[in-house]
């Protein structure tokens, strides 16, 4: 049988150094993510022949000149890619753990953030057992006589 408490807790610090590791790895994991994503989505692309047909469109209501083609260039591409997730990688991490610090000094004012925990406690099952059984003393003829344990006995001697 298990009983379940409530615990209120109360969350006051938030250490930055933790917040920076966990965030800087969480971000070059995404990022890594990102960039291989966005690189498989662009060969997907280049493949069914999408980018050539985007040219010949700009080209047909004259926003691009003939012959130029601003999707010839896949190396750019990811470079651009690559640069976009670091950059995002370097941001996202330093506004995480500056919004570590932030936290930090709003709840030396305030307090901290209230969480009610549930607490599991298992607790042995109690087997109930019979009481314990006395026996008459000096029963006739050798027999075992029991006598409940709430009747009291008494010895007789003869």
């Amino acid at each position: 049988m298990t009983t379940v408490r409530r615990v209120r807790r109360i969350i006051r610090k938030i250490d930055p150094w933790t917040v920076l590791k966990v965030s800087a790895l969480l971000n070059v994991v995404l990022g890594l993510g990102l960039v291989l994503g966005l690189v498989m989505f662009w060969s997907i692309l280049t493949a069914a022949g999408i980018p050539e047909r985007i040219t010949d469109i700009l080209v047909r209501i004259t926003l691009l000149d003939e012959g130029e083609n601003p999707f010839a260039n896949s190396e750019r591409f990811l470079r651009a890619a690559v640069f976009g997730s670091v950059v995002w990688a370097v941001l996202t991490t330093g506004l995480m753990t500056l919004t570590a610090v932030m936290y930090n000094l709003v709840t030396d004012v305030v307090g901290g953030v209230e969480v009610v925990v549930l607490e599991e406690s298992l607790t042995p099952l109690s087997v109930a057992q019979a009481p314990p059984r006395r026996f008459a003393p000096n029963p006739p003829n050798g027999a075992v006589v029991t006598v409940p344990a709430d009747e009291p006995t008494e010895e007789v001697r003869t």
